[in-house]
């Protein structure tokens, strides 16, 4: 269930900003949602959190950025959504430790970072396709980079450090009622 949870926070995260007609700055619970959501549930699963997240493209392109939707736009974001819940999965499900999420946190952002401004620079005449252009595409997102690791940072905290920490405080509430037994 808190794998659904956790979806649905990734889903809110895009939508709200243009709901209260605030701006998000590249900061959402994508990756950090999709994240837990792999570690949480089997490779199949991953098929419903990509069609929920196709959905919330189709929706902010259409009717939010009053943009023709053209599938083969997002070819590459949905099979970066299925290759960070595929992470999630391998590397987080039932093993995860903080050094393992700062691990598939620097991932996530990092592989979003390459592949989207990439696609961007390949797939637009907006910069040159040269090296200097691919650099200048680069450089140019470097803070919605540094936005989307802090983000994925937070939200993968969140996801995977809450529960963690309910589960010691728990056994901790545990230890001090056995503890206070009479003997």
């Amino acid at each position: 269930m808190s794998a659904y949870f956790a979806l649905l926070i990734a889903i809110l995260s895009r939508i709200l900003p243009h709901t209260f007609q605030t701006t998000s700055v590249g900061f959402t619970a994508v990756g950090g949602g999709l994240l837990y959501f792999g570690s949480r549930r089997n490779r199949w699963q991953t098929i419903l959190a990509v069609l929920a997240l196709m959905a919330t493209d189709y929706y902010l392109t259409v009717f939010i950025y009053n943009y023709a939707f053209h599938a083969s736009e997002y070819v590459v974001t949905w099979l970066w959504y299925a290759a960070v819940c595929l992470l999630g999965y391998q590397m987080l499900s039932g093993k995860s430790s903080a050094l393992r999420v700062a691990g598939a946190v620097f991932a996530t952002s990092t592989s979003f970072f390459l592949l989207s401004n990439f696609v961007v620079w390949a797939g637009s005449a907006m910069y040159p396709h040269t090296a200097s252009g691919l650099a200048a595409c680069y450089v140019a997102a470097i803070p919605f980079y540094a936005n989307d690791m802090m983000s994925t940072a937070i939200t993968a905290g969140a996801f995977f450090g809450l529960p963690a920490l309910a589960r010691n405080v728990a056994a901790s509430v545990r230890e001090g009622l056995h503890n206070q037994r009479p003997a």
